[in-house]
């Protein structure tokens, strides 16, 4: 029909709803024809990719009125993504819709259209949490609905009671001019838009209707658990936290973290006899250890190249050694390893590559390096154990100046060490199966549209990981690389010990107890429980010289500490000049990778 008289456009999202949509849309013009005239109204069925008979109905029923349209997708868009798809093509300035099940009485559509239509609200929407007619609902949906509703309310400000009933209606400019930040497409939609619409100051009218709860009422994990509340997160991140974020918070946050994590040290530490130690250490085989943690720097840029090869992409050494510079210094300035997300951010904004394969070849290295040093600390262990002196390791740990410390790294290493085993087991069988173990494993908790879309990213993301595992040539390469990385790691943390008077220890037992103190170290600051990994690898490294070595505890403390400087020092140093020389600002770049998550454009997940 001709859009001109069209003043009313009521769309019907659709999925799989052969059974009902015939009466949901004859039910629907009737009352739309009860109080507008007969050619005022549009009815648009938006079927989402249904696997049914439902696009042949609907074709069915626009032949025969052409008051109703259908529009199609070949694939499932998720609710939000069908109404945005078919009020784009909508006709009418006050555009509508409801769940195709009917639950709402439509009664209240007079009412529900009237409110925008006459100008009167920008925004409409029915409500089953009014207080003179509370909705009677199964238990698990009460309690689902009121937690959801409760916390929107309470994190993101809003002044209503029912976000998520399928029952609203807009001004068409409206609208469109919230929709320009709404970013999800699923389950959330109707939320955001109001949230956002209350921000913008329009006219929101919410009111009672009278709802029967209809079809299936279980909490979908997938959907109702990981996708809305994770929302509610972004939302309030966007609104409330990032706005406050400046440069100077955020390296002030960094600092005050990182000098907290040393005065809580220094609190339970004798650091004045380890300081003592520390300014009595050979300055001269402290430079050569720098010197030797420096060398590391650029074979971490070849194996980076090494795995962006074997995604498809190829770049230049010298950049992605500054690349990852830049984000190790993140990872030492802010909480959290927020450093991470930065070198996806400076690959994508630098070079093109995408943000799926920029976390996958991160998660590459982060399994490479946690399998290295968990097999450097094993291959040490089996040593110990085969000379005798394994039995040692025990009183090592629990006779310890700070027993607490001491424990708390040790089980967060062994269970590192063991996840990093496990990752590389399930990497490498599901590189080998035909079966699509990601999809499986989603769908087994969520039946939802929405974990299509989750599943959808896992896959790109694991079969980027998958790519460089399932090559025995790039995985033997990029092993090699990582043993060579964490073996100058090594010898830096043993030059540094060996600066300290009074440590004369021989060659093998020096260089076991390295390996070992320092592969522990390591993956007991995988953990972020501070910037930069302060305070587990100290503990660590010193229980272990302390331990099995005839090296006083303040003097292996002392060298813990330094030889923790020296590298993040180095870090520092390189990160700085590597984002002048990339024109990289460390804030915007942590930022921006905050900003990144599953819900954006699966193709390129785009910032």
């Amino acid at each position: 029909m001709s859009g001109g008289s069209v003043e009313v456009s009521v769309v019907l999202p659709a999925y799989n709803e052969e059974a009902t949509i015939e009466n949901t849309v004859e039910t629907t013009l009737d009352t739309l024809e009860s109080f507008l005239p007969s050619d005022s109204f549009e009815v648009i069925v938006a079927e989402d990719g249904c696997d049914d008979r439902t696009p042949e109905i609907a074709d069915q029923m626009a032949e025969r009125d052409d008051r109703v349209r259908h529009f199609h997708s070949d694939e499932r868009l998720g609710r939000g993504g069908a109404l945005n798809h078919a009020f784009e093509a909508a006709n009418g300035g006050t555009l509508v819709y409801f769940d195709t099940d009917l639950a709402t009485d439509m009664r209240h559509l007079e009412e529900l259209v009237e409110s925008v239509r006459s100008g009167e609200y920008d925004f409409a929407t029915g409500s089953r949490w009014m207080p003179e007619n509370v909705a009677d609902r199964p238990a698990k949906r009460d309690f689902a609905s009121r937690g959801f509703n409760g916390l929107t309310r309470f994190f993101l400000r809003s002044d209503l009671r029912d976000h998520q009933c399928g029952f609203k209606a807009f001004d068409r400019d409206a609208l469109f001019a919230v929709l320009d930040g709404v970013e999800d497409n699923h389950w959330f939609w109707d939320t955001e838009v109001l949230v956002r619409a209350q921000r913008k100051g329009y006219r929101i009218k919410e009111f009672a209707v009278d709802w029967t709860p209809k079809g299936d009422t279980k909490v979908d994990l997938v959907r109702d658990v990981f996708g809305m509340g994770s929302q509610i997160g972004r939302c309030w991140w966007e609104f409330s936290v990032q706005p406050r974020i400046t440069r100077r918070v955020s390296i002030a946050v960094g600092v005050l973290m990182t000098v907290i994590a040393v005065l809580l040290m220094g609190r339970y530490l004798p650091m004045a006899e380890v300081l003592n130690q520390m300014a009595r250490a050979n300055p001269a085989l402290v430079g050569v250890a720098a010197l030797i943690y420096i060398v590391s720097w650029p074979l971490r840029g070849v194996r980076y190249r090494d795995i962006l090869e074997e995604l498809g992409f190829t770049e230049q050494v010298g950049f992605l050694t500054g690349a990852i510079f830049i984000s190790q210094t993140g990872n030492l300035v802010f909480p959290a390893r927020a450093g991470d997300a930065v070198r996806a951010y400076v690959v994508k904004a630098r070079r093109g590559i995408p943000y799926p394969s920029g976390f996958a070849s991160l998660a590459v290295e982060r399994v490479f390096d946690l399998l290295t040093i968990t097999v450097m600390a094993g291959t040490v262990l089996l040593g110990l154990t085969v000379t005798g002196q394994a039995a040692e390791i025990v009183p090592a740990i629990t006779g310890a100046e700070n027993k607490q410390a001491a424990r708390t790294a040790v089980y967060v290493a062994a269970g590192v060490g063991g996840a990093a085993f496990a990752a590389v087991a399930v990497i490498v069988a599901s590189a080998r199966s035909d079966r699509n173990l990601v999809r499986a494993a989603v769908t087994k908790v969520s039946s939802d549209s929405y974990a299509d879309h989750v599943a959808g990213v896992i896959e790109r993301f694991t079969g980027d990981v998958q790519t460089v595992a399932s090559d025995r040539s790039a995985f033997a390469r990029v092993g090699a690389s990582s043993l060579a990385i964490w073996t100058l790691d090594v010898l830096t943390a043993i030059l540094v010990l060996m600066a300290f008077e009074g440590v004369a220890l021989d060659p093998v037992t020096l260089v076991a107890v390295g390996f070992f103190a320092v592969s522990v170290g390591n993956l007991a600051k995988v953990l972020p429980l501070s910037p930069g990994g302060v305070g587990l690898y100290e503990a660590a490294f010193t229980v272990f010289v302390a331990g099995l070595t005839p090296v006083s505890w303040p003097v292996a403390f002392g060298a813990a500490i330094l030889d923790h400087a020296v590298k993040n020092i180095v870090t520092l140093v390189g990160g700085v000049g590597s984002m002048f020389s990339l024109n990289v600002s460390l804030t915007q770049a942590v930022e921006e990778g905050r900003e990144v998550s599953v819900e954006s454009d699966p193709a390129s997940l785009d910032d």
